[in-house]
C-alpha cells in the first residue's frame, strides 16, 4: 500500500477522535491526505455507570462556567458538537463522521469513571507516587514550576483550550497556567484540598467536562496522521488502526487509550521502548474490523504495559499498578453504551 494511502486511513482513523501525551514529541506534519474510504462513527456503546448526577448528560441547576464554543468550528453537522471542520482535501469527497452530543458525552462519563472513579473530589488530585497533579476528568498532567516533566505536561494546553472557547480562567489560574502547578507535593495540595482556591479549581472542571472530553477528542484526531507516519510498520498500524476505528467501541478505545498513555510518537519510555498507542498497534496482530479486533487490541495493550513494568526500575514497583490498567483496558472489549 502506498504511503500516502497510509496516511489517508489513519487521519481519517482519526479525524473523530485524543489526550494526555506521555511522550510528547515534535513530528512533521502529514503529508497531504487523499481520497479514501470513509471510517464510520463512534456507534451506540454500554457504559460503566457513574452515579446519575455525576453524569454529563445530569448536569442541571450548575452556575454556567462556560458559553457553547464561540467560532471555532464550522458547519457544525446537525445533532453533532464540537468536532472540528473537514480539512480541506477531503471536504469535498468525503463528508466526515462527528461524534454526537450523546457519544461525546458518553465517552467523557467513561473517561472521568477511569481516571477518577467518578469521583468529583479526584478532578483536583495527585497520585500516590508520581511527581505531577492530575487535573480534570481525563487527568491531565500538571507540573509544578521548575520540575523535570517525566510524562508530558497536558493541562496548560486544556487551559488554553477552555480559554480559546470562552471559559472565563480566575486570575490566579491564567498565571499558574504559565509558571506551573502552586503545588510542590502531593502532600501540599492535599492539605489545600478545601481551600477557596482548590475548590474554585475544582468547581470550574466540573462544570467543563463536557468541554475536557472534547479536548481529548480533538488532540487524539490530530495524533492520528503522525501515528502512522512515525511507525516503521505503517502497512501494519493503518490496518490495525483502521479495524479498530471501523468496529463499534473502537473509537472509544483509540480515544481513552491516547488519553491513558499518550500516542507514543516518540522513542522515549523506558530503556527506549515506549508504550503509547503507536505501540499497541504495532504489537497487534493484522486484523480486520469485528469483536475481535477490540479484544487484540486490548490483549496487546496488556503486553505493551506489562513490557513497561517489566523494563522500569524496580525501586518505582509499577506492578502494582497493573491490575488497575488490566481493568481499563478490559472496557476497550465491549462496547460502551
Amino acid at each position: 500500500m502506498k504511503k500516502y494511502n497510509l496516511l489517508a486511513l489513519a487521519a481519517m482513523a482519526g479525524l473523530g477522535l485524543s489526550a494526555c501525551s506521555q511522550n510528547p514529541q515534535a513530528i512533521p506534519e502529514a503529508d497531504a491526505l487523499v481520497t479514501t474510504p470513509m471510517v464510520r462513527p463512534p456507534h451506540s456503546q454500554q457504559a460503566v455507570r457513574i452515579p446519575k448526577h455525576q453524569q454529563l448528560a445530569q448536569q442541571t441547576n450548575l452556575p454556567s462556567a462556560y458559553p457553547l464554543p464561540v467560532n471555532p468550528y464550522t458547519n457544525p453537522q446537525p445533532g453533532g458538537y464540537g468536532i472540528p471542520s473537514i480539512p480541506p482535501q477531503l471536504a469535498t469527497n468525503n463528508p466526515m463522521p462527528r461524534l454526537s452530543r450523546v457519544e461525546l458525552r458518553a465517552i467523557g462519563d467513561q473517561i472521568f469513571n477511569n481516571e477518577g472513579g467518578g469521583n468529583l473530589n479526584h478532578l483536583v488530585h495527585w497520585n500516590d507516587g508520581e511527581d505531577f497533579a492530575s487535573m480534570g476528568i481525563g487527568h491531565f498532567t500538571w507540573y509544578p514550576a521548575g520540575r523535570r516533566q517525566s510524562f508530558g505536561n497536558t493541562f496548560p494546553g486544556l487551559l488554553d483550550y477552555m480559554a480559546q472557547n470562552g471559559v472565563q480562567l480566575p486570575g490566579w489560574l491564567q498565571q499558574a497556567r504559565y509558571q506551573g502547578a502552586p503545588w510542590s507535593s502531593r502532600e501540599q495540595l492535599m492539605a489545600q484540598k478545601h481551600t477557596p482556591q482548590v475548590q474554585q479549581l475544582q468547581n470550574l472542571l466540573y462544570n467543563t467536562r463536557e468541554l475536557q472530553a472534547q479536548y481529548i477528542v480533538d488532540r487524539t484526531r490530530t495524533a492520528m496522521p503522525k501515528l502512522v507516519k512515525a511507525s516503521n510498520q505503517q502497512s501494519l498500524v493503518a490496518r490495525n488502526l483502521n479495524a479498530v476505528a471501523n468496529t463499534p467501541g473502537g473509537w472509544y478505545a483509540l480515544i481513552d487509550y491516547v488519553n491513558f498513555k499518550g500516542e507514543g510518537l516518540g522513542n522515549g519510555g523506558y530503556r527506549g521502548q515506549n508504550w503509547g498507542l503507536r505501540q499497541v498497534l504495532e504489537e497487534m496482530r493484522p486484523g480486520t474490523q469485528g469483536q475481535q479486533a477490540l479484544h487484540e487490541f486490548a490483549d496487546a495493550a496488556m503486553r505493551v504495559l506489562q513490557r513497561r513494568v517489566n523494563n522500569s526500575d524496580p525501586s518505582r514497583n509499577e506492578a502494582r499498578w497493573l491490575r488497575g490498567w488490566q481493568n481499563r483496558v478490559d472496557t476497550y472489549r465491549n462496547p460502551i453504551v
